[in-house]
């Protein structure tokens, strides 16, 4: 018998928006990535476009500033059709998809760089 999975809905990761998708952004996705709803992203300095979060990065996608709202497989070239929770939002903590090899503190460092910029994570929502 085979087993069914289903992916996440923007109703398990979105718990709070402003009005308006005030709290949304359209971001790109760089190249060479295939994203899940609910990844955390970092901006890269040098262009603007985002990747999944990365602790030891020095691009900027070490600073996580946005949640992505949408899966978006950009493994073939940028993909400008991303959108992403970037201000004003509430998101699920169990909804979010973080790097494998993320320590507890660099989760934590995390958590706060997206609440600087109005993103809360919340446990149990």
């Amino acid at each position: 018998m085979s087993v069914l999975t289903n992916e996440l809905t923007l109703g398990d990761l979105l718990k709070y928006e402003e009005e308006s998708l005030y709290s949304r952004d359209q971001v790109t996705v760089a190249a060479g990535q295939n994203l899940r709803i609910g990844t955390v992203l970092g901006r890269v300095d040098a262009n603007g476009k985002v990747k999944a979060l990365d602790p030891a990065a020095t691009d900027g996608t070490q600073i996580a500033t946005a949640v992505l709202l949408q899966s978006v497989d950009a493994t073939t070239g940028d993909k400008s059709s991303g959108i992403a929770a970037t201000r004003q939002a509430i998101v699920a903590h169990h909804a979010l998809v973080w790097p494998v090899a993320i320590t507890a503190e660099e989760k934590a460092t995390a958590t706060a760089q997206l609440e600087a910029v109005g993103i809360l994570v919340r446990q149990g929502v």
